[in-house]
């Protein structure tokens, strides 16, 4: 593939799991791109300007060749089919490979609770005071139950070789690590080898500013 350039739009504040799966994807693959930051709290997303280049006004954003794709886990198969001879983001055996984008839409789809009471910025920003809800904790019960299941003892990875649904389980996993909230140690001790692939750190490094506290 030629090596041409590819746009991101995501939030000015770095904060978003989705977004992080998408620039992670990209660098990962070791592909040239561009980021365009959008205001979030200013509603910049919601512009007629993005809207017509997102289509859902959702961030992260890709565009490539004049072709505009939402949703992180489309994107990551996009690149996957359209740069082939770099770094593969998914497993290569087709079962594997099911399975990581079974992981993806399930830690996209459910566990809106955990993301609700352990928002993302935690990561940053550090520790919320408040303890998980009953439906919180249940969540947390299921992915431990997932994160556990499909991480084989001694592994470093879900599937073999590094994928993009290890920084999307590290992210989710991360949230709870973060706070503080306690962590099986085998699953604490993944995330930070995932925390410490260059991508990631990449991510990390990105300048942010802390949110202002209400006086």
């Amino acid at each position: 593939m030629e090596s041409t350039s590819f746009t991101l739009y995501l939030g000015a504040d770095f904060v978003s799991a989705f977004a992080m799966s998408a620039f992670v994807a990209l660098k990962e693959k070791q592909l040239p791109f561009e980021l365009v930051m959008l205001d979030l709290k200013a509603r910049d997303n919601y512009q007629a300007s993005y809207r017509d280049v997102s289509l859902t006004c959702k961030i992260p954003t890709l565009v490539h060749e004049g072709f505009a794709l939402s949703e992180s886990s489309a994107i990551a198969e996009y690149l996957e089919e359209v740069a082939p001879g770099h770094h593969t983001l998914f497993p290569r055996d087709i079962k594997q490979r099911a399975r990581a984008r079974q992981l993806q839409a399930w830690l996209r789809s459910d566990l809106l609770v955990i993301r609700r009471e352990r928002p993302a910025d935690l990561i940053y920003f550090g520790k919320k005071d408040n303890p998980l809800s009953d439906e919180a904790l249940a969540a947390v019960g299921r992915l431990f139950f997932v994160a556990d299941r499909l991480l084989e003892e001694g592994a470093e990875h879900l599937f073999g070789d590094w994928s993009i649904a290890d920084t999307d389980l590290a992210i989710m996993l991360n949230r709870l690590l973060a706070n503080g909230d306690q962590v099986p140690a085998r699953l604490a001790a993944y995330v930070r080898r995932q925390w410490d692939r260059d991508s990631v750190r990449a991510w990390m490094d990105m300048e942010r500013a802390a949110p202002a506290i209400a006086l």
